[in-house]
């Protein structure tokens, strides 16, 4: 199963710390063989549920979320300088993980998507987040995820939680929006 994730996700190369490109790699294979889908299911089922006939793929979303998370990072380190400090590896990780909880939120019904019953239950920030901790993901990587969605909107956001929200919600609201 971790040659199936890594071929989905070449972006965990991005994360230069080995233990932590690990245990990202470890909560995919998790999350994939404790949900109704394959990865190969991953690059052809629709990123939400919640939009109608949507035809954007859940990893080409994940994909440009984690691509605009990199690029809004390196623009502002770029301009801001010493002014500003964003750790790359935690920023990755995080955007990397920011919808693996979402994988148990999936159900298939007569061959059709829908939202488990634990999806019905518990958002995916909140099951992403137990996801990390089973794997020992540090706090700061278990912040961007538990607070990446709505959930975090009352919550003061990390730098690194601030890019990712962002640039999930960039790739997320214009689909929502039609």
């Amino acid at each position: 199963m971790k040659e199936k994730v890594l071929k989905i996700w070449p972006e965990l190369n991005w994360i230069e710390n080995p233990e932590l490109r690990e245990k990202v790699l470890s909560c995919w294979v998790y999350a994939i063989e404790n949900s109704v889908l394959t990865p190969e299911d991953l690059e052809v089922i629709p990123f939400s549920l919640l939009i109608k006939d949507c035809k954007i793929s859940f990893m080409n979303h994940k994909r440009t979320a984690v691509q605009l998370s990199v690029d809004i990072a390196k623009r502002m380190k770029e301009n801001f300088g010493d002014e500003i400090q964003i750790d790359m590896d935690i920023l990755i990780a995080g955007a990397i993980l920011i919808d693996v909880g979402k994988l148990i939120e999936y159900d298939k019904v007569d061959g059709k998507l829908t939202t488990s019953k634990a999806g019905k239950l518990l958002r995916h920030p909140f099951s992403g987040v137990a996801i990390a901790d089973r794997f020992g993901l540090p706090p700061e990587v278990q912040h961007i995820i538990a607070y990446h969605a709505k959930e975090g909107d009352l919550a003061k956001r990390s730098v690194e939680a601030i890019i990712v929200h962002h640039a999930d919600f960039v790739s997320f609201d214009p689909f929502k929006a039609s």
